[in-house]
């Protein structure tokens, strides 16, 4: 159900799938709940809006800057780039804005304490790619979870701009991705800041080569 649209649903299911095990009565309990939920919320629909965000009216950092920004990361990382596959066919009919909105739940499991990554991603207005998931680390600090959450963003980017390139769909520039923490916004996107957490370099840099290639651009 959440596959065919069901958004709604899909952090509670994410919740509950983690005792399929061995459930309790407290889980069947939840479950009927959901189903009562969907009973009684049968007619919702999922609006495909064709319609740009204004990412200067939606973010605190303006697009022109944001781009500066990614072409002085570029100076770091000068060897990543996007990838365009050579046997794509070309490139038809009005572009696509790939935007992005990702957030977590800090410690929001309370039996082992890792946080639930929720991702969203929209061409246009229109909802395309829906991820509620259970970190695979336990993080203590927003900071760190939230980069965790990032890195598998850009997995999904990676995957998602290579499969419309492969339909023929043009991709309008790089993804806005909007994230409600400010810190990690400035990492991302500031080439002159640096990591004290060595914990979580691996994703600290994953992100901005993303942001060098041109695969995102972050804002707050």
């Amino acid at each position: 159900m959440i596959e065919l649209g069901r958004l709604d649903i899909n952090v509670e299911i994410s919740l509950l799938s983690r005792y399929m095990a061995a459930p309790r009565i407290g889980h069947l309990t939840q479950l009927l709940h959901i189903f009562h939920y969907l009973h009684s919320h049968r007619c919702m629909e999922l609006t495909f809006d064709p319609t740009k965000i204004n990412v200067n009216e939606s973010a605190t950092l303006p697009h022109q800057r944001a781009k500066f920004k990614a072409t002085a990361m570029r100076q770091l990382y000068p060897d990543s780039i996007d990838y365009l596959p050579a046997n794509a066919p070309e490139a038809l009919g009005k572009s696509v804005q790939l935007n992005a909105f990702v957030d977590v739940d800090l410690a929001g499991e309370l039996t082992t304490r890792r946080s639930q990554t929720g991702i969203i991603v929209y061409g246009n207005m229109a909802p395309l790619v829906w991820l509620s998931k259970s970190q695979n680390t336990v993080e203590s600090s927003t900071f760190g979870s939230e980069f965790v959450a990032l890195r598998t963003l850009v997995e999904i980017l990676i995957g998602l701009r290579y499969k419309l390139r492969m339909f023929g769909v043009p991709i309008d520039g790089p993804c806005n991705v909007f994230c409600d923490n400010e810190a990690v916004t400035k990492s991302s996107m500031n080439p002159d800041t640096t990591l004290k957490k060595n914990h979580i370099s691996i994703s600290f840099h994953q992100e901005r080569e993303a942001v060098a290639s041109g695969i995102m651009l972050v804002f707050y």
